[in-house]
Formats: C-alpha cells, structure tokens, sequence
C-alpha cells in the first residue's frame, strides 16, 4: 500500500489565509487568532487539550480524532518550528510544544540552518536542508511504512503542492476574515486541475475542504 503525503486539518480564513503578519515568541500566528481559528476543533470531544469533560461529536469530531491516524512522521516548516530567522543564536529553543508535543513520531523541520537532532518524550525533530522531494523521501523511511503528514506552515504546502507532491488534503476554512497574511489559496479552484474536492459544511460555521489526486 503507498505511502501518502497527507494535509491533516489544515485552516485557512474565509479570504484562504494560513497565517497572520508579523509572527513573533509571543504571537505564533501573527495578527491571527488561533482561539478563533481553531474554534471548530477545541470544542470537540477529542480535543487533545480538553481538560474538562462533554465536547461535539460528528464531523468535527471526526476529522480531530482522524489528526493522527496511521501517521508516521511529519514534515514542517522552520516557521511552524519557532520565530526565530537566520542561523540558530543557541539550541535552547525547542519549539512551542513544551515538554510533550503532539506529535508522537519523528519530525523533519525544513531549514537552511542545521541543528543537531533532539528528542522530547516520544518526539524526535530532525533539521533538515533539501528540496521537498528529498525531505519526504526521508520522511518516508523514518515512517515505517505509515503515511507523512504535511503539518505546514502555509510556505511548506505550497512548496509541496508546487512540486506536486500531495496526495490527500483536508482544509478547514474558518468563517473568520483575516485581510492580510500568507495565503493558501485565492480560491480553492486553483487546485481542481490536480486534485478531486468535496466541499462539507459543519453545524460548527467551518467549512471541510476535502482533496485528493485525480
């Protein structure tokens, strides 16, 4: 069974933005709000930070608990890893997940400024200098036979579907207008010469944007 490079809950703004301007320690997306972005996934069942009991069941939920599955690494941009630009001034940054990130698999961090490998509890971040190609070909060792997840940021995807290398992806497009940002897409559209859609709204105001290779 192939290996699929997967786009797993992604989300984008009503006007297709992935991230806010002006990312800093403080602000990881920028101007955004992730509170409102994220809104659809916090308020499910299998939120993995929910701390009290209750959550939405059905689509949403579906799509937070499929986050995971059968994943066996993750491909991510520097800019998803942390603030930081240019060459690493010390190692002490280990990204914004703390002590236990969400992973639970190796992670390919793509950069042009090497560091060496660090494991935090069942996560080991590797950096890595390549083409897209190149970085999901290891990504696809280190998987094990499992698929790779895109994580992003909006660069990173685009970097990937330019190389045509996306097999599946899940969208989800918030009823939120951010205005200025990264962009993922102007429309949607821009995507059906490659890729099939199906396009499934939630009770929850967020639109599923489902794609997968023609």
């Amino acid at each position: 069974m192939a290996q699929l490079l997967r786009v797993q809950n992604f989300i984008v703004s009503s006007d297709g933005i992935a991230a806010g301007v002006d990312q800093s320690f403080e602000r990881p997306f920028g101007h955004a709000h992730p509170e409102e972005l994220f809104a659809w996934a916090g308020a499910t069942a299998s939120w993995p930070n929910r701390t009290d009991p209750g959550g939405s069941r059905g689509l949403d939920d579906y799509f937070t608990r499929d986050f995971a599955r059968n994943i066996g690494a993750e491909i991510m941009g520097r800019n998803k890893f942390g603030p930081q630009r240019g060459p690493w001034q010390d190692h002490e940054w280990l990204g914004w997940w703390g002590d236990e990130p969400p992973f639970r698999t190796p992670v390919f961090v793509m950069t042009h400024h090497r560091r060496p490998s660090f494991t935090l509890s069942d996560t080991t971040f590797h950096f890595v200098d390549g083409d897209p190609a190149t970085v999901l070909e290891r990504a696809r060792e280190a998987a094990d036979g499992k698929d790779v997840r895109l994580g992003g940021g909006v660069t990173t995807v685009r970097q990937f579907l330019d190389a045509d290398l996306v097999d599946t992806m899940h969208v989800a497009v918030s009823p939120v207008k951010l205005g200025s940002g990264l962009h993922l897409w102007k429309s949607p559209d821009e995507l059906l010469d490659r890729f099939h859609l199906e396009v499934v709204p939630s009770p929850s105001g967020v639109t599923h944007h489902l794609f997968w290779r023609r």
